[in-house]
């Protein structure tokens, strides 16, 4: 498997230029619905579409460096962010969320590994709103509803408080702060306003970084607020990593426990965050595991309930998760 990561680390910058493309990855080819042993370079597209209608250099090909490749319709990946029960303590599982957030899914208890404090973790786009750290959208501090607002959550609901993000660099952000950018913007608009009355000119600072993780870290109001036990699957015995064909599961707000198997390693994709806005994440694990809105920030487990990654996106047939690996080491938490 070794030689196909090399592959794709090698090839997914021209890959993800091609139109359609959303995502690219390792995993194992499919023939019809049934799923092969051949490895194969998986490119994921947001529709396939049949080769007459996209332009010859937008063709996947069928080899890369030498290896097959799978072109894996998944849609548009979104953020699962979207609705039950106040419950004190409160698990694993549960509605939560930032108070300007909807609500997403309570995804663990963790340990800070330089204090030991408990800590709940979730994503950052359900905990810290989706922040980069300097558009205002959260500050440490904020409280935290559980159950989050989409589910009757309420000031008297506050559960914890916001502790700890990691920034989610967007793709494409606007650009308020630079005076060449405002200048020529304000000299375009006035020239676009005597032939286009209803236009506006905005200038856009674009970014070329890519995420690892979409996670976030609360601090219970008390330690007797919350309970290490996920909801309906038990107590989490330990971390592993990701492996292709593993089956895992998670306990989220919405759809409750699913279970699939893991399709795809080492994904980058685009995540469609709203508000016009997107952003890169790479090192992903892919998943078939069925989830929706306001599953974000499940825990995914594997059949022995170690934990392989934390749920943050997905489309109408995949489910995408973060490495426990990095959501560990980039937090400074322990499970």
């Amino acid at each position: 498997m070794e030689r196909y990561i090399k592959a794709l680390i090698k090839t997914s910058s021209a890959l993800l230029k091609k139109q359609n493309v959303v995502g690219v990855g390792v995993g194992l080819k499919k023939c019809g619905q049934e799923r092969t042993k051949r490895p194969a370079v998986i490119v994921f597209v947001e529709k396939k579409m049949a080769p007459g209608e996209l332009d010859k250099n937008h063709l996947v090909p069928r080899r890369v460096e030498g290896l097959e490749t799978d072109v894996v319709e998944i849609g548009r990946v979104r953020l699962l962010n979207s609705a039950t029960a106040r419950e004190r303590p409160a698990k694993p599982g549960m509605s939560i969320g930032h108070y300007m957030v909807t609500a997403g899914t309570f995804g663990a208890v963790v340990k800070d590994a330089a204090t030991g404090e408990r800590l709940i973790l979730s994503n950052n786009h359900v905990l810290a709103n989706g922040t980069d750290g300097r558009d205002g959208l959260s500050k440490i501090g904020d409280p935290i509803y559980q159950p989050g607002v989409y589910d009757g959550g309420k000031e008297s609901d506050q559960i914890a408080s916001l502790y700890k993000f990691l920034p989610i660099m967007k793709s494409l952000q606007t650009n308020t702060e630079c005076p060449l950018a405002s200048g020529l913007t304000k000299k375009g608009n006035s020239l676009l306003k005597l032939v286009r009355p209803n236009y506006q000119l905005q200038l856009l600072k674009k970014y070329s970084g890519t995420n690892l993780i979409d996670a976030a870290l609360a601090r219970p109001l008390s330690p007797e607020m919350v309970r290490e036990s996920v909801l309906g699957i038990g107590l989490v015995e330990g971390v592993t990593g990701a492996e292709l064909n593993m089956k895992v599961q998670k306990s989220g707000r919405t759809t409750g426990i699913t279970r699939g198997e893991v399709t795809a390693l080492g994904a980058t994709l685009q995540v469609d965050m709203g508000n016009a806005e997107s952003a890169w994440f790479s090192d992903q694990v892919v998943t078939e595991m069925k989830s929706q809105g306001g599953d974000s920030g499940s825990l995914v487990l594997d059949e022995s309930r170690r934990a392989v990654g934390l749920l943050f996106a997905g489309s109408e047939s995949h489910t995408i998760v973060n490495r426990i690996e990095n959501v560990m080491d980039r937090l400074g938490v322990k499970l």
